[in-house]
């Protein structure tokens, strides 16, 4: 069973992330447009499980399966869709993960989800610290148990995406004018 550990920020959380980052965009080459880091890791200062999030944006999809024996020899297992229709969920380090990647085709919505949500939290920085705050009780309280862990956090984790999505398609429109 994998034991749920929130820490506080480390530095070496963009170092882990810029070095998985060229491996995958050695492996994908032209497939990929985009690599972000995402969740938790990739915003400065915020507690977080110490698994770097990945979100590689493709061209297409369903070419992604050709590389996942490449994937695999990094360590990756992949998971297919893993319960998110038009994503590629791949997951490293077994049980004690490390880095999880969430790749998605260019022009899925979900892509802009995921940086409204991380970018949101960026500036948002009490809302950062109350959701870092909550994530370390829950895991504290159900260390042995991903997913009461999951559903602890589900009711802020949905209202945050709320507001971070207001937010972005904010931003969006002020920029557009």
């Amino acid at each position: 069973m994998r034991k749920v550990e929130v820490c506080t920020y480390r530095e070496e959380w963009i170092s882990l992330f810029e070095e998985e980052k060229r491996q995958i965009e050695n492996i994908f080459g032209q497939e990929i447009l985009e690599v972000h880091h995402i969740g938790s890791t990739s915003i400065h200062g915020m507690k977080a499980k110490p698994i770097i999030d990945i979100m590689p944006v493709v061209t297409n999809i369903h070419n992604v399966e050709k590389f996942y024996n490449e994937m695999a020899e990094l360590g990756y297992e992949a998971k297919g869709e893993n319960g998110i229709p038009g994503r590629r969920y791949l997951q490293k380090g077994g049980e004690e993960r490390t880095h999880h990647l969430h790749i998605y085709e260019k022009d899925n919505k979900d892509i802009f989800r995921h940086l409204a949500f991380r970018d949101y939290l960026r500036v948002n920085k009490e809302d950062a610290k109350q959701y870092g705050d909550l994530k370390a009780a829950l895991a504290q309280k159900h260390p042995n148990n991903i997913n009461a862990y999951i559903l602890g956090k589900h009711e802020l984790t949905a209202a945050l995406e709320q507001k971070a999505l207001a937010w972005a398609n904010c931003k969006k429109n002020t920029s557009t004018s």
